[in-house]
């Protein structure tokens, strides 16, 4: 006797389809799983024998074959609980007719035979949405999130006699309808903004400029001058998320595990700050079965590393490829996987081991060795992605006391969302594969196209260069720093002044670091 289920795995975020055959043969009753399980996997075995027979059904003493197919790909989780239990009750004739061949299932099976969420169902979603299937059987904690991304049925369930009864007609599962307006326009809403900040005026400039052109910063100061505070309130500044870059989001954070329950999407710019502790692998990903990092968690989001030069070297320095490609590939003996990492990258640390050197409240009790010993675990290479270093110093009792609140994130966010229109608009008539969404991502030959400068400004320019020492990478991040002031400003062109105040935001460049 012979059945055939579909389910679902994942590579990377996207899913691909698995089919799942069950052969029931005479002979001494076992129990075999085939097509590279790994153990959670090879474990179903025990789960759906208990499930089945605590669910009421007679279990076929019987030998039993499972493939998973194509079975050159590892499959891994207890997701295939579901339809592995399916297809052994349809082979055995419990689950009868071809109903189950129409449906995409996905669960896993707890003792008792209840179903409980998996990892990843945004991504299986919208497998059933390119694949044409009658409806999507999956746990109900997971329903929401995959109603948000198919238009095919989800049909949520509690356990294995619901889905049993559901496949023979002789129960119906209403299919979960959402509102996908209103679950998105309510998981937008932020709980911090930038009025909150006192002070720091210079530094919330700073910040408005890389929102608005997508540039990474470096914040430098004593302790407890808000350097985390005003890195969280970034993304508040940022354009809202749009519907695709919502669902990209999401795919990860499902993979990855980290949906909050009773969130179906992530509709606000995620914002991810790991501890200098945090290794390569969870950094950027990987591990003997890949996972997403930090890095791909923070996509279209922001990415802060407080304490930058307390990083391990070699974490700082795989961080360069996401920053330049937009994403990270984890590579394996038989295949390689990519993972998205386009992020806004916000970085902050002391001057000095104890965090007090030119601070005029505070001595330093460091010496110069230690000083110049702490500011080179920051790779010249690394310091020049970059684009922006500002000074936070620390805060007068005036401005500490000040009741007045300063502009609101959503002020501030309506001129970073003017100056991202404009780039919307230059940018659309670039060709290619590489597509180009903020100023930050120009490169050479789009540089020399939008971001000409008069002869003023050139002279400018070159004293600035001969006095501090500035890299050719840093003259072009200067040029387009200064093409997102002129942006913010409404200029056609790029003014003296908007180059000077450029250039004041590379004021901790290399040649400062020896």
């Amino acid at each position: 006797m012979f059945s055939k289920i579909f389910s679902a795995s994942i590579l990377g975020i996207d899913a691909y389809r698995v089919e799942v055959e069950t052969d029931l043969a005479m002979g001494l009753p076992s129990f075999t799983i085939v097509g590279l399980p790994d153990t959670a996997v090879k474990e179903s075995q025990h789960r759906v024998t208990t499930a089945i027979r605590n669910a009421g059904f007679p279990f076929p003493l019987r030998k039993i074959t499972v493939n998973l197919a194509p079975a050159d790909i590892k499959k891994e989780g207890a997701s295939f609980d579901l339809p592995i239990a399916c297809g052994i009750l349809s082979a055995f004739n419990i689950i009868r007719g071809t109903a189950s061949g129409n449906f995409l299932l996905s669960g896993e099976l707890a003792l008792d035979g209840r179903l409980r969420p998996i990892r990843g169902a945004v991504c299986l979603a919208t497998l059933c949405r390119k694949n044409e299937f009658q409806g999507f059987i999956l746990p109900r904690d997971n329903a929401p999130e995959a109603a948000l991304a198919t238009n095919v049925p989800v049909f949520p369930a509690e356990n294995l006699s619901q889905v049993v009864r559901f496949l023979n007609g002789e129960e119906r599962i209403e299919p979960i309808k959402v509102d996908m307006e209103k679950v998105f326009k309510e998981a937008q809403e932020y709980y911090v903004d930038f009025s909150d900040v006192k002070g720091q005026e210079h530094a919330k400039r700073a910040l408005e400029i890389a929102a608005a052109g997508g540039h990474n910063v470096l914040m430098l100061g004593p302790p407890g001058t808000g350097k985390t505070m005003l890195a969280r309130r970034v993304p508040t500044i940022l354009p809202p998320m749009e519907w695709e870059e919502a669902l990209e989001t999401t795919k990860i954070y499902s993979v990855y595990g980290a949906l909050e329950p009773g969130q179906p999407i992530i509709a606000i710019r995620p914002f991810r700050s790991p501890h200098h502790t945090s290794s390569e692998a969870g950094t950027i990903g990987g591990g003997v079965f890949p996972k997403p990092g930090e890095v791909s968690l923070a996509h279209n989001g922001v990415l802060f590393l407080d304490e930058l030069p307390e990083f391990h070297r070699d974490v700082l320095e795989s961080l360069r490829q996401p920053l330049e490609d937009g994403f990270v590939v984890i590579g394996r003996a038989k295949m390689s996987i990519t993972y998205p990492a386009r992020f806004l990258l916000l970085a902050s640390m002391n001057p000095c081991p104890c965090g007090y050197f030119s601070d005029p409240l505070r001595e330093c009790t460091c010496s110069p060795y230690q000083i110049s010993r702490y500011r080179k675990k920051i790779s010249g290479p690394l310091l020049d992605r970059f684009d922006i270093h500002i000074q936070v110093p620390s805060l007068r009792f005036e401005e500490i006391t000040k009741k007045e609140l300063g502009e609101s994130s959503n002020v501030i966010r309506q001129r970073v969302i003017k100056a991202r229109m404009i780039q919307t608009e230059r940018f659309k008539e670039i060709k290619g594969k590489r597509r180009i969404f903020a100023n930050s991502q120009m490169e050479t030959k789009e540089i020399r196209r939008f971001c000409q400068i008069s002869r003023e400004s050139e002279n400018l320019l070159k004293n600035a260069i001969e006095k501090f020492g500035f890299s050719a990478r840093a003259y072009d991040r200067i040029l387009k720093v200064a093409r997102t002031i002129a942006d913010l400003a409404g200029s056609e062109g790029i003014e003296p002044v908007q180059i000077a105040e450029a250039i004041q935001y590379r004021s901790f460049d290399r040649s400062a670091w020896q």
